[in-house]
């Protein structure tokens, strides 16, 4: 090797040793300095020349910001996120934060995951002021701190529109997660054989022999005119929405990008009909898919277990890993984290393929540790909570009802952590993040707080993802 890791020794103190790497040219390390980090680097002076900072000795110490990250990942490849593919379990950890990803990545350490670090819906980057360049930022400083080499993905989440799409791929993105909700309309009855007539009448022969005229008794599907009518209604301008952002935006990148279309943002549940026609259609255009979210029956609320019958998820669940399976792609759980209940069927029945959407829970174990470790910081978060509940309600539905939680004058502090434990205070604290970590008052302490338990917070998101992890794999 070259040599330039010696120079680092006089920085060694404050060093994570995970991070030191050495190539024939340089030689690259995170390091802590008081509540921040920094990036000291060693080596030839065609490498130090591309990253901004000071000169010290025979060091260059830099912050930790987007110009100096697209430098690192200039010589670190493994810092940039790649595509998961199709196989294999994976999961979308969700940093909302930009300082949980070194948890999330020790919580999967020595099992079989592939982590998805950064990954944010627009609607989470409104709310917490972010943009995909910081998420990305943050992800790839962690993987880089933890020594993170095998590989990690970046999610744009639940975006809408090809103008997302597009910034978000030009950000490097590796994944893309289509939401189609907004085009996607339930019809019923009368109302669909009217709107299906509407069709162009080569399109709909098309339909009809495909659908009416074939049986997939093997996948137990049975498509009726009436449901064939019902399912294209609803389903055809989602299929014409896939088909446009794969051939304009994901066909033509020069790298793999993992395409995962969204179902789910919906008041209706997709029957397993529904989604094979979706996947059909699709493949028919020759759109190659990564992962299918399906709308399940029950319900999957934030913060909270499963709500629903669980023979019913588990029969329905298994129909849609049957189509999943026929088509070749993984079958995708929106909302994830916390469905306890779930869990090993999902595992199970998917046979260890799946991909797994979380975010907000890495949040409340944050608020977990404000509780234990700042509890008059915590007190005030909450009341800032309650009094943004009503505004953040209208971004997430909930069966919250903040009368219900114990008043917070009644909780001793060694008690604050209980509000973690009940489903109503945990409804309220998840979807009033973006009023927390907006706030003037709140933000700044916030994140002193992480960095100050930097330790506690990595054993508290470690416990709970591999509560997560052993329930998932427990019968593959």
């Amino acid at each position: 090797m070259s040599g330039y890791i010696e120079l680092l020794n006089t920085y060694r103190e404050g060093l994570y040793p995970k991070s030191l790497v050495e190539t024939e040219q340089a030689a690259f390390a995170l390091k802590r300095t008081g509540e921040t980090d920094v990036l000291v680097v060693a080596g030839e002076e065609g490498v130090l020349s591309q990253f901004e900072g000071n000169v010290r000795g025979d060091v260059k110490v830099c912050p930790l910001d987007h110009e100096n990250r697209l430098a690192l990942n200039r010589f670190l490849s493994y810092t940039k996120p790649r595509a998961a593919g199709r196989a294999g379990i994976s999961i979308g950890f969700g940093d909302r934060l930009g300082c949980a990803s070194c948890a999330h990545l020790s919580a999967i350490e020595g099992r079989n995951v592939f982590p998805i670090l950064a990954q944010q819906s627009k609607r989470e980057l409104t709310l917490t002021n972010r943009t995909y360049e910081d998420v990305l930022d943050a992800a790839a400083w962690s993987v880089f701190k933890a020594g993170w080499k095998t590989g990690y993905g970046a999610d744009g989440d639940h975006l809408k529109t090809v103008e997302d799409i597009k910034y978000a791929l030009d950000c490097g993105y590796s994944m893309i997660t289509l939401d189609c909700s907004d085009v996607l309309r339930e019809v019923k009855g009368q109302e669909a054989a009217t709107a299906y007539l509407e069709l162009p009448d080569e399109r709909r022969k098309e339909l009809e022999k495909t659908y009416l005229e074939n049986s997939f008794s093997e996948l137990g599907l049975i498509f009726t005119e009436e449901a064939l009518q019902e399912i294209a209604v609803c389903f055809l301008p989602a299929v014409d929405l896939v088909v446009n952002v794969y051939q304009t935006q994901i066909e033509t990148r020069p790298r793999n990008i993992d395409l995962e279309i969204s179902l789910d943002e919906t008041s209706f549940t997709t029957s397993p009909e529904a989604h094979f026609f979706v996947a059909n259609e699709v493949r028919k255009a020759g759109v190659f898919v990564n992962s299918m979210a399906p709308r399940f029956v029950g319900e999957f609320q934030k913060a909270v277990d499963y709500i629903g019958d669980l023979d019913a998820f588990r029969d329905d669940f298994t129909r849609h890993v049957k189509i999943a399976n026929f088509f070749g792609y993984k079958i995708s759980v929106h909302s994830g984290s916390d469905k306890f209940s779930v869990f090993s069927a999902v595992g199970e029945l998917s046979e260890g393929r799946f991909h797994l959407k979380t975010s907000g829970t890495s949040w409340l174990e944050a608020l977990r540790i404000i509780a234990q470790e700042d509890p008059d910081f915590f007190r005030m978060m909450y009341r800032n909570a309650l009094a943004h509940f009503d505004e953040a309600s209208t971004y997430y539905v909930v069966h919250c009802n903040p009368g219900r939680i114990r008043p917070l004058d009644s909780l001793t502090d060694t008690q604050l952590p209980e509000y973690l434990e009940e489903n109503d205070a945990r409804q309220l604290l998840h979807i009033t993040y973006g009023y927390q970590l907006t706030n003037p008052e709140i933000n700044p302490r916030f994140f002193a707080d992480m960095k100050k338990f930097e330790r506690e917070y990595e054993e508290v998101i470690w416990k709970h993802f591999t509560k997560h992890i052993d329930l998932l794999k427990e019968k593959i």
